[in-house]
């Protein structure tokens, strides 16, 4: 699809925006890439070949790459598993540790497959899950129950909806170099996170964006975001051009507009660990200014016993803070919420503070940002 120009209007100069990039992200299109799977999986194997190594006496092959019928997400993953493919190693490195529910299920049955649903969908209700995905929240509710199962599709529709992470998913799968339209789309949600390593204020900048203040604007204005936020000079027009370049921005009627803030580095931990110190030090350099917001805290010792369950208490109160900031609306105001809990002594902590960090794979947008 071709990428809108900036109009004859907008700004030029230093700070101005840079040239548009020559495409933006396509809409993911669910069909499409379950048939590249399934061809990649059969690779040079004939289908009716493919179809017996499955245990079919019918040529199934040959129907699913035809669209004529889907596999059930259960049948991708076991046809996985016949492509000599480890699909619980696959589901452990998506998730960046082994997750517990992998513990005596097969991730390639049907009630491995409702399993990893429920679990990638977190705090997020069946409506609004149900929602994200386009479909009916009566059918999503007996996929993540395992009453029914789910087409191959409708499996990585809700996968996306629920982490917004299904590329990484089938490219953790399958090698990348076997997908030959989902690889790309794969480059660019890599590119996208090796920009946010090197302009931490990229996140601010794109959810800036989305401001109805910034909508507003007749047209983009050099250094409004800068003002807005507070942010160093010339980082606007870097962090501008940055998203340019990772296609996570366009120009529609003389203003960017955003393809999809939402980043999980998850694949990348060692960007994770550089935002949220990134994001501790701007709280930290507020605090000294005495900028307005909410800066507290408190040093004290406690049981391991009661270490815990503060630590619960910090997740509850982030999962409810995702909850609100996912149905907020007007957007008026770009807000970074800091969460920090650790032991004071070197080299000690409890066991879970010890931990991953807990749960799902999930978006930037809930896990390292606020929108």
């Amino acid at each position: 699809m071709p990428v809108p120009t900036a109009p004859p209007a907008a700004q030029t100069g230093p700070g101005a925006p840079a040239p548009e990039p020559a495409g933006a992200p396509p809409a993911l299109d669910f069909e499409a890439m379950a048939a590249e799977l399934l061809l990649a999986l059969r690779g040079a194997r004939s289908q009716t070949a493919w179809s017996r190594r499955l245990g079919y006496r019918s040529n199934v092959a040959y129907a699913w790459e035809a669209g004529r019928r889907w596999p059930t997400a259960a049948e991708a993953l076991r046809a996985c598993g016949r492509d000599n493919i480890d699909v619980a190693d696959a589901i452990s490195r998506f998730y960046g540790r082994r997750p517990a529910w992998l513990d005596g299920v097969d991730p390639a049955s049907p009630p491995g497959v409702a399993l990893l649903l429920d679990d990638l969908r977190g705090s997020a209700s069946l409506v609004e899950l149900a929602r994200r995905a386009g479909l009916s929240r009566f059918s999503v509710a007996r996929w993540l129950s395992g009453q029914t199962q789910p087409r191959l599709p409708d499996f990585l529709r809700v996968v996306e909806a629920a982490s917004l992470r299904v590329v990484d998913l089938l490219t953790t799968l399958v090698p990348q170099g076997r997908l030959p339209t989902i690889g790309p789309l794969a480059d660019r949600l890599d590119l996208h996170r090796r920009s946010a390593a090197e302009a931490p204020w990229l996140q601010a900048v794109v959810h800036a964006l989305e401001l109805e203040a910034y909508r507003a604007l007749p047209e983009h204005r050099a250094g409004w975001i800068e003002a807005r936020l507070g942010l160093p000079p010339g980082e606007e027009a870097r962090c501008l051009a940055l998203l340019q370049r990772a296609g996570r921005i366009r120009l529609e009627g003389g203003r960017f507009r955003s393809e999809g803030g939402a980043l999980d580095t998850s694949p990348r931990p060692e960007v994770g660990r550089q935002l949220k110190a990134h994001w501790a030090r701007v709280g930290a350099e507020r605090a000294e200014q005495s900028a307005p917001g909410q800066f507290s805290y408190n040093v004290f010792t406690c049981s391991k016993a009661d270490f815990e369950r503060i630590r619960q208490a910090h997740l509850d109160y982030f999962r409810l803070l995702r909850s609100i900031v996912s149905t907020s609306a007007p957007e008026e105001v770009v807000a970074v919420a800091n969460v920090q809990l650790f032991s004071l002594e070197p080299g000690r902590s409890t066991p879970a503070a010890a931990a991953a960090e807990p749960g799902p794979p999930v978006a930037a947008a809930e896990r390292h940002s606020v929108r």
